[in-house]
């Protein structure tokens, strides 16, 4: 049987987290589809192709599918989930939307936040906020996943392309209709695709003193996150958050500033490939995580880092 991703995109963009998918997928088998529904989505249908290890594109356009909801999209993946013996998402809230209604829509059952894949029946996810790794049977005649994508590595694009197939689209739900949206406009890199991200935690005791991983980040060209703790104390917004009840993030450089590494933040970021801590408590439980550790006290050591630099 083939194996199914249903990419995010916004029309126009496909989202990095494509590459991920179809490095989890060829764990599962070598016949992997991706599904484009969207539109005008043409261009990103042919993007997608150009993908390592792809053997078909499914490429759906109506005006319907523009926005990615759930209520439009879940009977179109229903209608050809047939095909397949393995249907992959995004572990992001478009894929924790859609997913769990396809899966009703078919009867079955899915299986959230995949860290890791040890078989085509057998998975590995997070529970207790990222304390303990379950291993997870699954004999679903289709098996629905959504898939941690910091978890996995990323396929490249190569000089080939896989064919694109038209296919043709499920009606509109109509009782549901897009209303609106609200971005919030960054110039920093996305903190969820960032390859360096910078956190700071209430060992900062301000917002004003949040300037101080600003301006580290201005010069490694890095995203900014926070502690959750530093969310609740109002330094910065939740939208910053990294941790198991925030953002996902696995960067090349991670680094934690007063943070004391609570389980919760660390289900967050502990996938980081390389993680700095800093933090003036000896004792503190983010360096038992971290590759290097700076005991000192962070109004020195920051400035004087990012002085540096």
């Amino acid at each position: 049987m083939s194996i199914l991703i249903i990419a995010e995109h916004e029309n126009a963009k496909l989202k990095n987290n494509l590459a991920n998918l179809i490095f989890a997928a060829k764990q599962l088998g070598d016949d992997i589809h991706v599904l484009i529904a969207g539109h005008s989505c043409s261009a990103i249908a042919d993007a997608a192709s150009h993908y390592e290890g792809l053997t078909k594109v499914l490429s759906c356009d109506a005006e319907h599918y523009e926005h990615q909801l759930a209520e439009e999209l879940s009977p179109l993946i229903t209608d050809i989930a047939k095909n397949y013996s393995h249907i992959l998402f995004a572990a992001t809230t478009t894929g924790k939307n859609l997913m769990p209604r396809v899966a009703a829509m078919l009867d079955s059952q899915c299986l959230s936040d995949v860290c890791s894949i040890n078989s085509d029946t057998q998975f590995v996810r997070p529970i207790y906020a990222g304390n303990v790794l379950a291993t997870i049977e699954c004999h679903e005649a289709i098996k629905l996943l959504s898939i941690r994508c910091s978890s996995f590595d990323a396929v490249e694009q190569g000089t080939t392309s896989a064919p694109i197939e038209a296919i043709e689209a499920s009606n509109s739900f109509k009782r549901t209709r897009f209303v609106c949206e609200e971005l919030v406009e960054n110039e920093r890199p996305e903190l969820s695709t960032a390859e360096i991200v910078i956190s700071g935690g209430r060992g900062l005791g301000s917002a004003e003193n949040f300037e101080l991983i600003y301006s580290l980040a201005d010069k490694l060209g890095a995203a900014v996150g926070a502690s959750r703790a530093a969310v609740d104390a109002g330094f910065v917004a939740n939208d910053m958050q990294v941790g198991q009840t925030g953002k996902i993030v696995a960067p090349n450089l991670y680094i934690a500033v007063g943070i004391s590494g609570a389980i919760q933040h660390l289900a967050g970021m502990k996938e980081s490939k390389t993680i700095v801590a800093i933090n003036k408590d000896e004792d503190a439980p983010i360096f038992q995580i971290a590759d290097y550790g700076l005991v000192a006290d962070l109004f020195d050591a920051v400035p004087e880092l990012t002085n540096k630099l």
